[in-house]
């Protein structure tokens, strides 16, 4: 019999854990050389076209050839020897995507959630290639892991392509206004201002290195944008886990607007968000660290300065209309009730 004076302490059991088994295949390392090739090539082709444009003053973004396709591949075949003009493009644009897709990997490795190496995508668009991406396979299972998984990869690929942004601005050249054309963000008017030519950046001539950052700071800003299971919502996610979907909605219309206002092809990214709307939860506890918060703020920052409104300038001044013509057009047809 226990003394009833003597004090005790009633020790509650843990509460049950919930345990993850993830089985891991063999890496195929044969799909992703082989994709890795082939995405090579392809930029390869279209930035020998870039450097062929660039060096015979002929507009920047005019990829078809002589067959009427838009994408130079029968223009290289018939001169394998131009693929080499394509290596300045083509190692500045997949350095930028490996960057940013080992920033993820390598803090997947980090907290033990399991992560394909990356995947790339050849194809015949305009810079060569649909990106690349890694698959997450396992949880994620704190909000620390989470913010550096997802911030790890936009702030790779940044850093690799801010020099080589700053080197093809000052090997850029003047020429004249193009039927199509880039809207730059306000990282390529700071680089301009720094170390560019002695001409308008609108009359600018882009150098395909320039190009290929050009591209890498638009991927930058296109993962940041803070919603659905994009980059930016992981990072909102770990950062303030109930405003997860408030930024989204938010973030939903932004590009509804911008897709009236500036570009049409926001209108792609909005649907892509609502498609990928819902993000996994993620745990209260533990909170986030003041220096993580600091690298939000960092990455707010980055979007900022990457992203353009309009992106793309199109205009054919004899045969059609700009995408801001036609945008107009519908805007006066529901103005007007049809």
């Amino acid at each position: 019999m226990s003394d009833p004076t003597t004090p005790y302490t009633h020790v509650f059991p843990d509460p049950p854990q919930a345990v993850y088994f993830i089985s891991r295949p063999r890496p195929r390392y044969w799909l992703h050389a082989l994709l890795f090739l082939a995405t090579f090539f392809t930029t390869l082709a279209v930035g020998a076209r870039f450097q062929y444009n660039f060096q015979h003053h002929l507009a920047t973004l005019d990829l078809t050839d002589s067959s009427g396709l838009p994408f130079p591949l029968m223009w290289v075949l018939r001169a394998p020897q131009r693929l080499l003009l394509g290596i300045p493009f083509s190692l500045s644009l997949m350095g930028i995507l490996l960057a940013h897709e080992m920033g993820h990997y390598l803090y997947c490795r980090k907290y033990h959630v399991y992560a394909t190496l990356p995947y790339f995508l050849p194809a015949p668009t305009l810079i060569g290639t649909l990106g690349a991406f890694i698959r997450i396979k396992s949880p994620i299972r704190t909000r620390e892991a989470l913010f550096d998984i997802g911030i790890g990869g936009p702030i790779a690929g940044f850093v690799v392509a801010l020099p080589l942004l700053f080197l093809g601005i000052a090997l850029s050249h003047g020429g004249n206004r193009e039927d199509m054309s880039f809207g730059y963000p306000l990282i390529f008017n700071f680089a301009h201002a720094f170390c560019g030519p002695a001409v308008p950046l609108d009359r600018l001539q882009l150098h395909p290195v320039a190009i290929a950052a050009w591209f890498g700071m638009f991927a930058t800003a296109l993962n940041l944008l803070p919603g659905g299971q994009l980059d930016g919502g992981h990072i909102i996610a770990s950062v303030w886990p109930r405003a997860h979907r408030v930024a989204s909605i938010i973030t939903i219309a932004a590009l509804l607007y911008m897709s009236w206002s500036f570009f049409i092809g926001w209108l792609l990214w909005a649907l892509f968000l609502l498609i990928a709307f819902r993000h996994p939860r993620v745990p209260e506890y533990p909170k986030l660290n003041v220096p993580r918060l600091w690298i939000a703020l960092l990455g707010m920052i980055m979007l900022a300065i990457t992203i353009a409104p309009r992106p793309f300038s199109v205009s054919d001044k004899n045969q059609g209309l700009s995408l801001n013509d036609i945008t107009q057009q519908i805007r006066n047809h529901f103005h007007h009730g049809g």
